[in-house]
């Protein structure tokens, strides 16, 4: 299964779009969001139930000396390949926030 993968800058309509899936039946545990900030991403995650890509949950023991390598990790974690990691991360340097999704149902909705 392929992850879905949209860009934010407006953390309002990304809560609202998180909410309308989750209504639609994709589920939460399904759903993530990652920026560099981590504030901004632990608000977005706590106003609206999803997860948080968590290192703990998948044990990989890694420490990492960028936020950058912590952000491409993260992303190739959920199915991204590292391409694809290392330009959204790099669009992430712009304050943008991106929703993943791994349920290709996604698509109807955003």
């Amino acid at each position: 299964m392929s992850t879905v993968v949209r860009e934010y800058t407006n953390d309002e309509k990304l809560q609202e779009i998180i909410e309308k899936l989750v209504d639609n039946g994709i589920s939460n545990e399904d759903i993530f969001v990652l920026s560099h900030d981590d504030d901004r991403t632990t608000r977005i995650v706590n106003n609206t139930g999803i997860n948080h890509i968590n290192y703990n949950k998948y044990d990989l023991g890694e420490s990492f000396d960028k936020k950058g390598d912590e952000l491409r990790e993260k992303l190739q974690e959920v199915g991204l390949t590292e391409d694809q990691a290392s330009e959204y991360e790099a669009d992430m340097d712009e304050g943008k926030v991106f929703l993943l999704v791994k349920d290709e149902k996604a698509e109807e909705y955003l």
